[in-house]
């Protein structure tokens, strides 16, 4: 995740389901690894349920279920694993044992399940003259499926070890394309946050699905999370897929974001307008410095920060990025925004953008997402929608940053326990036909005017 994970109680694991960060500063990657645990897999129960196991922080694993249940397994003797409730590290009472590797079967809360046999094949590409690496995953048999190619947020650990999504879809029927973005994983390249450049890569990306899917390949499209909801639609407008999907995303500028971050948290903290407006400025002088790589508004913020920081609301300024440097003595702000500043382009209005793209577009939003705020995305978005674009928006009200629902302790940190129920299946049947239809659990939708009739 990117700067805010230092902040709010949550694993970055949760959010690399489907891309991480929205952005600003990626954290450091996820330990390294030799090699995946055999353990790793989506396997179906007796019962039908079907639950994935994926790596997770550490030595632990994470199980996640179709229904958006989820849980923390860590080893307590060989083979046997103990889960704990969402992020909250609470026992839940189930216990998972795996068989001996290479691990076909498991025993889940009691009942038995089976590797389920997905088809994957390991792939290298070049973009921009640098070497990618990638993998396929289809469900098995020979019938034409969907192909989501599943593109990065900001985050910088390898998405071929991490993504759960490249299993929890072919679960479901659809097939998946990940990859390592440049920079990290086993791609080469150098780190980035060049929305364009990354944008180029995700086509890459694309066309090396299509090539190995062959004759198996129906529809294919994007979905990414957090920045990639910048990403997504940029590839989508320069190469026609069938669709592309935004979790988590935004539809401002990047400095918008940390406005916008900022007055959330302070309205949530209980401040007044007055208030919000001082943070927000000073949130717009380190968002100068920072946009500049250290070179530009130095005395400015400065003079601000002398100004605001022996008043009782200013230790809670915080917002994307501002905190990062916020506080810094001069000389550690210039070196601190040289580092952090990765190619991003602070100023890219994604709204030209998002008018422009043809094709049907998923955007599924957290009414509680500090990280990513909705409400102007949303606004934004049902604005297009009102002018027949072919967006489809859906808000989950009680969700925040990477789609999870949460609890808030006594000192009022947040604690990820769940993804909202019928949120995978969202994203599978929007990749099979471009549309929603029905309910999908607590979801608010606006679908496209067409959709409803109009």
């Amino acid at each position: 995740m990117h700067l805010a994970i230092l902040r709010h109680v949550r694993t970055r694991a949760r959010a690399l389901l489907t891309c991480g960060a929205c952005l600003f500063l990626a954290a450091a990657p996820l330990a390294a690894r030799a090699t995946v645990p055999c353990q790793v897999g989506v396997y179906r129960l007796a019962d039908g349920q079907v639950v994935d196991i994926a790596p997770s922080d550490g030595d632990t694993l994470r199980w996640r279920k179709l229904d958006g249940r989820t849980g923390a397994l860590r080893q307590v003797a060989p083979g046997r694993w103990e889960s704990s409730y969402g992020w909250t590290g609470r026992p839940d009472g189930i216990t998972v044992t795996f068989d001996a590797c290479p691990a076909e079967g498991l025993r889940f809360a009691g009942q038995p399940g089976r590797r389920m046999p997905l088809v994957a094949t390991d792939t290298t590409f070049v973009s921009h003259g640098t070497r990618l690496v990638g993998r396929l995953v289809l469900p098995p048999g020979r019938e034409r499926v969907p192909v989501v190619v599943l593109v990065h947020g900001a985050e910088r650990d390898s998405a071929r070890k991490f993504y759960s999504l490249q299993r929890l879809l072919p679960a479901q029927g659809v097939g998946a394309f990940v990859y390592d973005k440049r920079g990290t994983g086993d791609s080469g390249g150098k780190y980035t946050q060049d929305f364009g450049l990354l944008a180029d890569d995700a086509i890459a990306a694309m066309h090396e699905a299509r090539r190995l899917a062959g004759k198996r390949l129906g529809r294919i499209g994007y979905q990414g999370g957090s920045q990639a909801g910048w990403i997504v639609p940029i590839a989508a407008r320069r190469e026609p897929v069938d669709f592309a999907i935004v979790s988590f995303g935004l539809a401002v500028t990047v400095i918008d974001e940390d406005q916008q971050q900022i007055a959330l948290e302070m309205h949530l903290k209980g401040y007044g307008p007055d208030i919000i407006a001082k943070a927000q400025a000073i949130g717009a002088a380190a968002e100068r410095v920072i946009a500049s790589g250290g070179t530009e508004g130095l005395d400015a913020f400065d003079a601000i920060r002398a100004r605001y920081r022996h008043e009782p609301w200013y230790k809670d300024v915080h917002g994307n990025y501002t905190w990062a440097i916020l506080p810094l003595s001069r000389q550690e702000v210039v070196a601190k925004s040289g580092v952090l500043h990765f190619g991003t382009p602070f100023h890219y209005d994604p709204m030209p953008t998002l008018a422009a793209v043809t094709v049907p577009q998923l955007w599924v939003l957290g009414g509680m997402d500090l990280e990513a705020p909705s409400a102007e995305t949303s606004r934004r978005l049902k604005g297009l929608i009102a002018k027949g674009h072919p967006i489809t928006l859906a808000l989950y009200p009680d969700t925040e940053h990477g789609m999870t629902e949460f609890e808030t302790d006594k000192a009022g940190e947040r604690h990820s326990t769940r993804y909202p129920p019928d949120y995978f299946r969202m994203l599978a049947d929007f990749a099979r036909t471009g549309r929603l239809e029905g309910d999908y659990g607590k979801a608010r939708i606006t679908r496209p005017r067409q959709a409803e009739g109009e």
